[in-house]
């Protein structure tokens, strides 16, 4: 089988990037492992991710579903100061910020949709697991894909598209990317499910929207969640670090009930009865970034080679971004060009690094240096991050903003240690708290298998 572009993974990132690319009249093909719908976590959307589906015509579908409408973040911690809120808004052409919504979403619903869309636009869905790529003189040329009915396929492309999120396929087939660095969030668990019958609030204002996500902090590292997901169902959850989980000895239902009425009075409040509607989950280890991401013949998206911290739903709005910023360049090399360059997608790559450093670099400092970061929140900084907040990382032109090279000097992140791109590696150098250098050097040393033994020569 041939295809221009194959995409493993029919997630949002996945049927994005063929939406994006087959309005551009290009052939994708995408290969999906797992039965739609299926369970998923991270149900919020940035204002940005919420532009993306309007840019794909898709808000009128979005209110037939009666997908709740979000118009902020809540945040709770101790005391009134440490309370805050942000709207999602976005900027005009004359650089204003005005009110807008974005959506919160049910993932299973939600991901069958763009999966659903992007087939019905001209995606070739073929149901399977995508087990080794194709290597060509170094060029990624598609992937073997043992398929759903005990069949083996070869597909062949001239673009192929990791899009497989938090599973990492690329990264993980050996010889393709660069190492996957773990950091200091891969000791945190999430534990998570739904819960029926959640109080919400009831007011006539933004901030007391009754769909907002809402955020309770504890403690460093120990905080829960709660997304209305619809009119009756919200998904909660919380993170704590990996000891503090293993110290309770309790199993993960007991612990996330116990959590829920014990780690802030204002989620306990909103629980009088907590009635599940869901299995209990558990990730863990969810920090890494994987170097290299992009090379020939090879992207990866979204969660495929970079993931930060959870808090403050990021994860859709960069699945989809990534997709949307990733397609002139997609364009250009199936035209042909920049097919001899080492890395036909450098700036492409630097750019996604850059905008995600600046996500980076706001979280690391909400978590060392909480009362600064309300206080910028609250009054120094206020629009410059609700932007940040909005998912405008990537807008290089006002990023790093004077707001995050703050976040940066407070975080020792200058002179000897500022952020910094290498000219031949075009790759963000890990210097947050995720970052683990002594184990980059065994990941090296376990990725150097031999090419042929994790793919197959075409």
């Amino acid at each position: 089988m041939k295809t221009d572009v194959l995409i493993v993974g029919g997630g949002p990132s996945g049927a994005a990037a063929s939406l994006f690319l087959t309005t551009q009249g290009i052939r994708t093909t995408i290969v999906e492992a797992e039965r739609f719908p299926r369970y998923h976590i991270g149900e919020s959307m940035t204002g940005m991710a919420g532009q993306v589906l309007r840019d794909f015509g898709l808000e009128a579908e979005m209110m037939r579903r009666q997908y709740p409408v979000k118009y902020g973040v809540n945040v709770y911690g101790h005391s009134k100061t440490g309370n805050w809120f942000v709207p999602v808004q976005g900027r005009d052409q004359e650089g204003k910020l005005f009110d807008l919504e974005t959506w919160q979403v049910r993932r299973s619903g939600f991901d069958q949709l763009m999966l659903d869309t992007a087939v019905d636009r001209g995606a070739n869905l073929v149901h399977g697991k995508a087990t080794f790529p194709i290597l060509q003189d170094g060029t990624v040329k598609g992937a073997k894909v043992q398929a759903r009915d005990g069949g083996e396929l070869t597909i062949e492309s001239e673009l192929t598209l990791d899009c497989s999120g938090q599973a990492t396929w690329l990264a993980n087939s050996g010889g393709v990317t660069g190492p996957k660095y773990l950091g200091a969030y891969d000791k945190q668990i999430a534990i998570f499910s739904q819960v029926r019958g959640a109080i919400r609030e009831q007011g006539a204002t933004r901030d007391q929207c009754k769909d907002n996500t809402l955020i309770f902090y504890q403690q460093k590292y120990h905080w829960a969640w709660s997304i209305p997901i619809d009119s009756e169902v919200v998904s909660v959850g919380v993170v704590v670090p990996s000891a503090y989980f293993q110290g309770k000895k309790e199993s993960k239902r007991d612990f996330l009930l116990r959590e829920l009425q014990e780690l802030h009075p204002e989620l306990a409040r909103r629980l009088p009865v907590i009635e599940l509607v869901e299995d209990v989950h558990v990730i863990p280890n969810y920090s890494y970034q994987v170097k290299n991401f992009c090379g020939k013949g090879f992207i990866c998206l979204g969660d495929a080679h970079r993931f930060v911290d959870p808090i403050f739903s990021f994860g859709l709005s960069t699945a989809l971004r990534e997709a949307q910023f990733a397609t002139p360049a997609m364009l250009s090399y199936l035209e042909g060009k920049g097919r001899d360059e080492a890395n036909p997608f450098a700036a492409y790559q630097l750019f996604c690094e850059k905008g995600l450093d600046v996500l980076e670099d706001m979280l690391d400092t909400f978590w060392e240096h909480p009362f600064a970061f309300s206080v910028c929140v609250h009054d120094r900084y206020r629009e410059l991050l609700t932007d940040v907040f909005a998912g405008r990382v990537y807008e290089h032109e006002n990023q790093p903003s004077v707001a995050i090279n703050d976040f940066r000097r407070l975080l020792g992140r200058e002179g000897e240690r500022e952020r910094s791109y290498l000219s031949g590696d075009l790759y963000s150098i890990p210097i947050g708290s995720r970052y683990h250098p002594e184990r980059a050097p065994l990941w090296e040393l376990n990725s150097r298998v031999e090419t042929q033994s994790a793919a197959v020569n075409a």
